[in-house]
């Protein structure tokens, strides 16, 4: 509790005066930022563009685009603004930015990076299961090969590639409950987001019965 405590007030200090995190009124590539500033109870404008109900337009997004106001980001979303000045772009610079000014990156250079390192392992997985192309997005596939890829990667290769993870966690942890050293850290919400919100494709049951095997994610 003392340790969370200082973890808090150290971000604090290190905070900057105003943020603003732009994304869609959805998870998606924004869930972890908003994670990370959650546990930091770091206050932060959360703008929200609307997806219009049956429909993937979003009006407020494609007026902000055609205005240039996220052009920094080569017209996308997320987009983070700093003392309404400074913008960030690409959801992964957005994480690791906010996770280091919330004390979540280690407590040195070394652990910064193996902190990090995790992270991407997290990421390679998201990437490895947009690749088997069984989304709803994916329009490359019948609904029989993407029923028979879903069944793959949740049956065999995401339980292979989380066996994998927690070989690395065990060499990086060192106390339980912990993906790296012993306190909550960048690493621990990337396998929350993984595992238990932004899942692929929705399928939260596949995705935790595939990690079963793993206990320490």
């Amino acid at each position: 509790l003392t340790a969370l405590s200082t973890l808090l007030s150290s971000f604090a200090l290190a905070a900057p005066s105003s943020l603003e995190l732009k994304y869609f009124d959805a998870r998606g590539a924004g869930e972890t930022a908003r994670i990370i500033l959650a546990l930091g109870k770091h206050e932060y404008k959360d703008t929200r563009y609307i997806i219009t109900p049956g429909s993937m337009e979003a009006p407020e997004f494609k007026a902000a685009k055609e205005s240039g106001a996220l052009d920094a980001n080569l017209g996308r979303a997320p987009l983070l603004v700093v003392d309404d000045s400074h913008i960030i772009g690409q959801s992964k610079v957005i994480e690791r930015y906010l996770a280091k000014k919330c004390g979540l990156m280690g407590s040195s250079d070394i652990e910064e990076a193996q902190i990090d390192c995790i992270a991407e392992h997290c990421r390679d997985i998201k990437d490895a299961a947009g690749k088997k192309g069984f989304s709803f997005f994916s329009r490359d596939k019948t609904d029989e090969e993407k029923a028979a890829a879903k069944k793959e990667w949740f049956e065999e290769e995401l339980p292979t590639m989380l066996g994998k993870l927690e070989k690395a966690i065990q060499i990086y942890s060192s106390g339980d409950g912990f993906a790296f050293g012993t306190s909550t850290s960048y690493a621990d919400v990337a396998i929350f987001s993984l595992l238990k919100d932004c899942t692929m494709q929705g399928e939260a049951e596949d995705t935790l019965k595939a990690a079963a095997g793993c206990p320490l994610l």
